[in-house]
């Protein structure tokens, strides 16, 4: 019998719950989406805790009623504001040469797991980047080949055990039965990009509402991931201090923005007002306001690659996801020339869901998707989710 899971994601404004199944040739199948806005995090932290569980539950609710549904066990999208990522390079000795068997990779990510008692941060995935043999080889899969040794470099994905501690309670405060935590940068780099692009390396650049993560990831694993807090809000927030409006019009103003365009004074940008009045505004003082803050975000993302550990290739190109910058016409095209790399969009290609700051939701309900009991033996579910 297929099975509906239901996840919920966190969004730098905004709260996803999500309830689908497994459908024919492995498409997804929504059956039930709740969203909410909210304040949203930053730095670290929730700006308004005390509204959380509301908007949770208001998310949840609605959800519930589109799939008539009640959702008892619910997987968890940790963002990764509130995540890390370490990569340790782990060996063992198998005794003798012999095919390597699935205990053996289990037993390989446990010798690497050195976080069990750490004071600040809770163990939630176990992923790898390759696997190595007797000789060497960067492998993907090692299972059924003959060593007599395997190591790997193992991807440990871990978070704040502060934020699960605050979660825990509201998700019991709601009546949800059991719920188990998964890192979302993670799902959501494993769905949007296939295992060959993944193999010669990716980079993701999730730019929401208040937040941006940058991924370098390789193999079924992160490499290394860095967060900070600047997003599509902050552009929003520039256009409407300087030009004196509320953030609803600035919001308007954003969406009318075409930095493609070679503008001139007499170009104007006109937005309606609650009122239905009409309101004009310079283009070229509205595009360079969207392009300062744009350039400062380029700075920041170089800076956070150029402090990558790992040398991938020049000619991978960055791809761009979330609804900070996506939905901004030529945000990507100019984001490009400012970091001298190309700049992709990439969302999830499903109908319907096909937008850029979905990636995140669908790619955990993906996620917990291909663990789901009845499309995979036992064991893998419990080692997909460090459980």
């Amino acid at each position: 019998m297929v099975q509906d899971v239901a996840i919920l994601d966190f969004g730098s404004g905004r709260i996803t719950v999500l309830i689908g199944r497994r459908g024919l040739n492995n498409t997804i199948c929504i059956s039930g989406m709740g969203e909410c806005d909210y304040a949203g995090f930053c730095d670290g932290e929730f700006l308004v805790p005390e509204d959380l569980s509301y908007v949770i539950g208001r998310a949840l609710t609605s959800a519930e009623t589109n799939s008539r549904l009640a959702v008892k066990h619910l997987y968890i999208g940790v963002p990764g504001e509130f995540t890390t990522c370490a990569c340790r390079e782990v060996n063992m000795a198998l005794g003798r040469k012999r095919a390597v068997l699935d205990s053996d990779v289990d037993a390989l990510f446990d010798n690497g797991n050195v976080y069990r008692a750490h004071s600040k941060y809770t163990l939630i995935n176990i992923q790898p980047i390759y696997f190595t043999l007797d000789d060497d080889r960067r492998l993907v899969q090692p299972v059924g080949l003959k060593s007599g040794r395997l190591g790997g470099l193992v991807s440990y994905t871990l978070a704040e055990t502060k934020f699960l501690d605050f979660i825990d309670k509201i998700i019991t405060e709601l009546g949800i039965e059991t719920h188990e935590y998964v890192s979302s940068l993670l799902a959501e780099t494993l769905f949007l990009f296939d295992e060959e692009k993944r193999d010669r390396y990716a980079v993701l650049i999730d730019c929401g509402h208040i937040t941006t993560n940058v991924v370098v990831a390789r193999g079924d694993g992160i490499l290394q991931q860095f967060n900070f807090s600047l997003g599509g809000g902050h552009v929003t927030g520039d256009l409407a201090n300087y030009l004196g409006i509320s953030f609803a019009e600035a919001e308007s103003l954003k969406r009318k923005v075409v930095l493609s365009l070679d503008v001139n004074a007499d170009d104007v940008y006109e937005i309606n007002t609650r009122r239905d009045e009409a309101k004009t505004f310079p283009a070229d003082v509205v595009n360079e306001i969207v392009m300062s803050r744009i350039n400062t975000m380029a700075k920041t993302i170089s800076k956070c690659l150029n402090m990558c550990g790992y040398d991938y290739p020049d000619f991978i190109p960055y791809h761009l996801t979330g609804g900070g910058l996506s939905y901004v016409k030529g945000a990507r095209d100019y984001l490009s020339k400012q970091l001298k790399k190309p700049v992709e969009l990439i969302a999830p290609s499903l109908p319907q869901f096909n937008r850029p700051h979905l990636s995140s939701a669908i790619g955990l309900l993906n996620m917990v998707l291909e663990g789901a009991p009845q499309k995979i033996k036992k064991g893998f579910f419990a080692k997909l989710f460090s459980k």
